[in-house]
């Protein structure tokens, strides 16, 4: 009876801590964010896995361009996928709606709100997180987002939050766990110890994402990393989807594209004997 509980505790630390048990080398994940959102996004991301370096997607189900994100991840049915749960609408010329009735998430004209937060160019009338929100109704769409991806995206493993939407209130962030261990997509980073690693320099144009991306990269201690960003095309699509305080998006997404898939950067992670990670092997 002792053997067995024993052996019991030993699979839970292992299955928890997997990567700390077996190895103390830099291990870095890769996350392209907001499949879905736009054409040229789409078109990207896929470049940034087949050339470049991200090893985990995040996909958008309420945007517009969601179903040709589904058809596109039909060729790459070992990638990484994660559902980005969305609760706002963020661009001024591009909007989407809740899957689901929640009258407590949406502004007038039934978009969700643009921001979570208030900020210096929207106010608090713009922002979830001062709304009269419902929590039932928070569930009710996260869960439809889940449903409708696991229906379309076999290779799901994780959930993620776009633009930190489940960080609102604590029952909100208790309900975002709870179903992702209902849908077995309960792989969450901080659980992992997992840290972010961020450019380190400027990165206003693409020569400086390149300079400030190798640096960070020559930076990373041994540990399981994060990066996180956001690749489109720099194409008249993309120049037309901005918001305030936000305006050259297409212009910056395309300076992301470029520094994935350059060859320096996949020179500069053999150099520092970087290995790249997905979500599904924090689980390994």
């Amino acid at each position: 009876m002792n053997k067995f509980f024993y052996l019991a505790g030993l699979i839970f630390l292992l299955s928890h801590f997997p990567l700390a048990a077996q190895d103390d080398g830099i291990r870095l994940i890769v996350r392209s964010d907001d499949m879905g959102f736009s054409h040229a996004a789409n078109l990207a991301i896929i470049e940034s896995v087949e050339k470049g370096i991200t090893t985990s997607v995040e996909v958008m189900v309420p945007t517009p361009w969601f179903p040709e994100a589904v058809a596109l991840l039909q060729n790459y049915p070992e990638l990484d996928v994660g559902i980005h749960i969305t609760l706002t609408s963020e661009w001024t010329n591009v909007k989407w709606r809740p899957l689901t009735h929640a009258p407590s998430l949406t502004d007038g004209n039934g978009y969700f709100y643009p921001m979570i937060w208030p900020n210096e160019h929207y106010g608090a009338e713009q922002a979830l997180s001062r709304q009269n929100w419902k929590l039932k109704e928070i569930e009710q769409e996260i869960r439809a987002q889940i449903e409708i991806a696991q229906k379309n995206i076999p290779q799901l493993t994780h959930l993620s939050a776009h633009m930190g939407c489940t960080s609102i209130a604590p029952e909100v962030e208790a309900i975002y766990r709870k179903l992702a261990m209902e849908y077995a997509l309960d792989i969450h980073p901080e659980d992992y110890q997992v840290k972010r690693a961020t450019y380190l320099g400027e990165k206003e144009t693409p020569a400086q994402k390149k300079q400030a991306f190798i640096k960070m990269l020559a930076e990373l201690q041994a540990g399981v990393h994060m990066f996180v960003d956001h690749p489109a095309y720099d194409v008249p699509e993309t120049r037309a989807i901005h918001h305030t305080g936000y305006e050259d998006v297409a212009h910056d997404r395309q300076g992301v594209t470029d520094m994935l898939t350059d060859p320096d950067v996949l020179q500069a992670i053999k150099k520092y004997g970087i290995r790249l990670i997905s979500y599904a092997d924090l689980k390994k």
